[in-house]
């Protein structure tokens, strides 16, 4: 007997596709205000996970309790600094903000230049001769420029209240995945394994490994960096140490370290003087700025076994494509990679460590086809 295959129906299958294309598109249009909100809630509760299940055993196994301190936990880790942080932008920038648009900013008189040593005489007679040839035109034409990036500056307003709306989505969904967090995981398992069966498993487990490995290493090391050197800034008197520590958060995110920061306030502190507290401040710099090279490779590897290198180059690549958020998504994408490609190359057994070896079994190779 004789089976006739029946002929593909083309157009039902491409329809089909496209049916599912745009279900799916407008399924992501939909969610995608809610998208970064819930990839930070994510990255929370996976890298506090284990710090949950603990808190969970303290309150006698209640669930809900535990959901309770955790929000709590991460409404004064995040929604209060965050507060206090535009809080102090908004008294800082209010003046200068309100100089430049009423056109009262001038070119500052530099007087402390007559305090440097052997040429500060020379520099500011020529800072001054700079001025009398043309310093009110000089600033006549940039005060247009200062204007616009003053009104650029304002209009950013609107992306502060956009990342607060971002934070209170991240507190939700932290809630409700700490409350779902092991049918959430089963899910999202099940779905990889459905995809691509053991290995798929394996990259959803080694993504929340790299993901718990990032948010413990280089995360919770830019913030103890920056918080103890905001305040060695704050006990040496240096002004705006609110605004330094949160430069100081960002530079020890992208891996250029606190010292980007601290060494100018150190330079200010002995030029204006004050010797003692620069002295005290130099110390205290050599200790944050060195502290990294300890708790950063120990707090990876309470994460996961991944190479230091690794890591830090997801970071800074992930920062560079995708933004903030890419400080997760770059290492754990670096992370499952390597990991999968790792376990592809050692699916064979490794070749012989003796060269010489190798190349005998080449030669008799070559004899048998030759025979």
């Amino acid at each position: 007997m004789v089976n006739l295959r029946q002929p593909r129906d083309v157009a039902q299958i491409l329809l089909s596709v496209l049916f599912l294309a745009i279900i799916i598109i407008a399924c992501l249009w939909i969610v995608r205000p809610f998208v970064l909100g819930f990839a930070w809630a994510g990255t929370v509760v996976i890298a506090t996970w284990p710090l949950f299940i603990r808190l969970q055993k303290l309150l006698f196994g209640r669930r809900s309790l535990a959901v309770v301190v955790m929000t709590l936990f991460l409404f004064l880790v995040f929604i209060i600094p965050i507060a206090l942080l535009v809080n102090s932008l908004v008294d800082t920038s209010g003046p200068v903000i309100r100089s430049v648009t009423s056109g009262e900013m001038t070119i500052p008189d530099l007087a402390w230049l007559n305090s440097v040593p052997v040429i500060g005489a020379k520099l500011y007679s020529g800072w001054h001769s700079l001025l009398e040839m043309g310093g009110s035109a000089i600033m006549t034409k940039v005060r247009p420029y200062i204007g616009t990036t003053t009104t650029w500056f304002v209009g950013q307003a609107a992306h502060v209240g956009r990342f607060v709306m971002h934070c209170a989505l991240m507190l939700v969904f932290s809630a409700l995945l700490y409350w779902r967090g092991e049918q959430v995981a089963l899910g999202v398992r099940h779905f990889a394994t459905r995809l691509a069966g053991q290995r798929g498993d394996a990259a959803v487990l080694l993504a929340g490994q790299a993901v718990r490995a990032v948010a413990l290493g280089v995360v919770v090391t830019a913030l103890v960096q920056a918080v103890l050197g905001g305040i060695g800034l704050a006990i040496s008197g240096v002004p705006y140490a609110t605004i330094f520590t949160v430069i100081m958060i960002l530079t020890c995110l992208v891996q250029l370290g606190p010292l980007l920061v601290l060494i100018p306030c150190i330079i200010w502190l002995y030029w204006s003087g004050d010797t003692t507290w620069g002295t005290v401040l130099l110390v205290w710099s050599c200790v944050v700025g060195t502290m990294d090279n300890v708790i950063r490779p120990m707090l990876i590897r309470m994460g996961a076994d991944l190479p230091l290198i690794l890591i830090l180059s997801g970071v800074i690549g992930g920062l560079i494509a995708f933004g903030m958020i890419g400080l997760f998504i770059g290492p754990v994408l670096l992370a499952v990679t390597w990991r999968l490609f790792s376990a592809w190359v050692h699916e064979i057994p490794p070749p012989a460590t003796d060269p010489d070896v190798v190349l005998h079994e080449l030669e008799t190779l070559e004899d048998k086809n030759k025979q």
